[in-house]
């Protein structure tokens, strides 16, 4: 395996030294080959919301497997995950499975750029939407240029109907629009960033993707890849009220097995193929063992009190984590959207890439290799969210603040 991984987010990379391999998951705990024990605050970087093994998810699956793996067919079950999607997120009319956040946010891409009739395609630096050639950009040379491949792989001719602006800046999304508002077909966005560690978007900024996009007749394409039943049963769009005009999800939908989705209105998904003209398709989307995993994660999801208790413990650790930090006299700021949440080694808010590059990475990997040590395992990048499942208990929030305090005073 190039690297020794099979993805480069387990490579260690930001924080060196060598990567831990895990044979089993229960619960809120992870146990590595060697028989070490961990609380896990990665939960499979967000779709473990109920924590490894959960008993309903592992029945549902167990079931589906006794009846086969795959037909590359239409089954009930495609049918029923596609319901509960729709039911809980209003703006989404029609949805397609696929096998990965990377697939619907590359579709949904496209599906935008038929619909249109239009090439470009606005993003935010420090926005991860999958490995996707035309999302692998890096800015140009001001606020409203056309990307560069930052990449190799991925062509100048990719890159160029990419325009990648600042995070959080209703201005810049105005030059861009008035500009180039003729060529634009979609904006695509997290609505709580994961990848440069947790951003909260502002009011203003969210009224101006909105707006913009309406006014210039341009798609809003809200990517819930990683917030989608994370921070709320209905994703960011429920919690801060917008309504796009497509959703792509992944991760928590398949609760642990790989699926993603995007939606969004009627007229815009018809025009995909064989409703539409425009091509997508996979042997193994909507496959039975997914989404038996999916319906019963959802489902879960639905009937009991797990985002009161996801609130609960949420607001105990950042709580914590922040008042570790101060008494150790660690600058620190500390972002958090529902269960998702930074503690980002940085005196200043951070609101963007630029805000969140100013943090210091080197204090950041101590502080990951001190709680390794002390049997709690979190992202292993300054830029990544944490995030808290429902199997953690307010005792394992305390044992974590508690080494998360004594990592603190070691990097003072």
């Amino acid at each position: 395996m190039p690297g020794g991984v099979n993805s480069p987010a387990r490579a260690f990379g930001g924080v060196g030294g060598e990567p831990i391999f895990f044979v089993r998951g229960e619960g809120a705990h992870l146990f590595d080959i060697d028989g070490n024990r961990y609380l896990d605050y990665i939960g499979s970087w967000g779709p473990m919301i109920l924590g490894h093994n959960h008993p309903r998810v592992l029945a549902a699956v167990q079931a589906a497997l006794a009846r086969g793996t795959s037909f590359g067919a239409p089954t009930e079950a495609e049918s029923e995950l596609a319901e509960l999607i729709i039911e809980a997120v209003p703006s989404i009319e029609r949805v397609r499975l696929v096998n990965s956040g990377t697939e619907a946010t590359m579709s949904a891409v496209r599906l935008a750029r038929g619909f249109t009739g239009r090439d470009v395609i606005v993003k935010f630096a420090g926005n991860y939407h999958g490995h996707v050639d035309a999302l692998l950009v890096a800015a140009g040379s001001s606020a409203a240029t056309l990307g560069v491949p930052n990449s190799p792989g991925v062509t100048r001719g990719t890159a160029q109907d990419t325009m990648v602006l600042a995070y959080n800046d209703p201005a810049s999304l105005e030059r861009a629009f008035a500009e180039h508002g003729q060529q634009i077909a979609g904006v695509i966005f997290e609505p709580v960033v994961g990848n440069m560690g947790c951003v909260v978007p502002t009011p203003q900024f969210l009224t101006a993707l909105t707006g913009l996009t309406a006014k210039h007749g341009a798609l809003l394409i809200c990517d819930e890849v990683m917030t989608g039943f994370r921070v709320a049963y209905g994703g960011a769009q429920s919690l801060f009220g917008f309504s796009p005009d497509l959703t792509t999800l992944g991760k928590i939908v398949g609760g642990g097995l790989p699926v993603g989705a995007y939606g969004g209105r009627a007229e815009i998904m018809d025009h995909i193929l064989p409703a539409g003209k425009v091509f997508q398709a996979g042997t193994l989307s909507g496959n039975p063992l997914a989404t038996a995993a999916g319906i019963a994660t959802l489902q879960v999801l639905r009937e009991t009190g797990v985002y009161e208790q996801l609130e609960a413990r949420s607001a105990q650790l950042a709580t914590g984590l922040a008042a570790a930090a101060k008494d150790a006299g660690v600058p620190h700021t500390l972002a958090r959207v529902g269960s998702m949440m930074t503690l980002f080694f940085n005196a200043e808010p951070v609101t963007d890439w630029t805000s969140a590059s100013h943090s210091d990475v080197s204090r950041f990997a101590r502080y990951f290799w001190e709680l390794i040590a002390r049997g709690v395992y979190m992202p292993c990048s300054q830029f990544e969210a944490l995030f808290v499942s429902a199997a953690h208990s307010s005792d394992d929030i305390e044992a974590t603040i508690a080494a998360a305090r004594e990592a603190l005073v070691r990097l003072a």
